[in-house]
């Protein structure tokens, strides 16, 4: 009994496992809860609307750590169901975890942490991790699955570009603080000050507060600008060809598993037979 009422809330959880009506009300539920919660922070941020509301808003926070909690616990529980965290107590452990799952976890627990002796900065932080409900977005949004598999696909070639990135970065710092530090001592005192330049030249955002006046310093700012649009162009191409690789894998999987049958032969007519001719469907 036990077992199948755990099989039925992991089904009940995990929509991706199953595709029950009541899996997906349950999966709109909560990402209405979660998108809510956000506007609620936002709100919340609006003094006068806040002193106004504040009953209404705590008695929404509380409900929505309340279904958050919920949920993990209930997670837990009924991870046991999948094979790999079959054992009751260490198959616990590892599916706690599991990204998804801490996600879930910093979700609601900051809110049962001791603020009776808070100060403002404290519950000013309480309402920043409100924002982190966001992140459990990430388990119901297929834009977001598809973003994680493309960096997971194109991670090298991600890294690689960061590592440009700074290396220029500390370079560009380096050379605007040797060419620019006597004529301009109070915009470029030291390196770590001078790579807020060669960051925002780089992005070739160019917000103006800090720029070069010596020749040296202008040529540099120059070559430098010129490298920095291709170098955020890079990270962009690489991205872009592999959502193009990650959409393609989706769309052949969703063949393989859900395939058109022929009515007349019974054939898969997504993946014919190496030697069929009957290709007329």
């Amino acid at each position: 009994m036990v077992k199948k009422l755990k099989r039925r809330v992991f089904l009940l959880l995990e929509t991706k496992e199953h595709q029950h009506k009541s899996s997906r009300f349950f999966e709109y539920f909560l990402i209405f809860l979660i998108i809510s919660n956000t506007l609620a922070v936002s709100i919340e941020s609006i003094e006068e609307i806040f002193t106004t509301y504040q009953v209404w808003l705590t008695a929404f926070n509380r409900f929505s750590v309340g279904v958050f909690t919920l949920e993990y616990i209930l997670r837990v529980w009924s991870c046991t169901t999948l094979e790999k965290y079959h054992h009751p107590l260490w198959g616990r452990l590892r599916y706690m975890l599991t990204p998804l799952a801490i996600i879930d976890l910093i979700a609601f627990l900051p809110f049962y942490l001791p603020f009776a002796l808070a100060d403002f900065r404290s519950i000013q932080l309480l309402r920043l991790t409100r924002f982190l409900q966001l992140l459990k977005l990430g388990r119901y949004s297929r834009a977001i699955k598809i973003l994680t598999q493309v960096i997971n696909l194109r991670q090298e070639e991600l890294i690689l570009t960061l590592n440009i990135v700074i290396f220029l970065m500390i370079f560009s710092g380096s050379l605007i603080y040797f060419a620019e530090h006597e004529a301009q001592p109070d915009k470029f005192p030291h390196i770590p000050a001078s790579m807020w330049w060669a960051v925002i030249t780089l992005t070739t955002v160019g917000y103006g507060d800090v720029y070069p006046i010596t020749p040296l310093g202008k040529l540099l700012g120059g070559i430098l600008a010129l490298l920095g649009i291709g170098l955020i162009a890079l990270p962009a191409g690489i991205i872009a060809s592999g959502f193009t690789e990650v959409i393609a894998l989706n769309q052949q999987k969703n063949k393989t598993l859900s395939p058109r049958i022929c009515p007349h032969c019974g054939n898969n007519i997504d993946q014919p037979l190496e030697h069929s001719t009957d290709l007329d469907h």
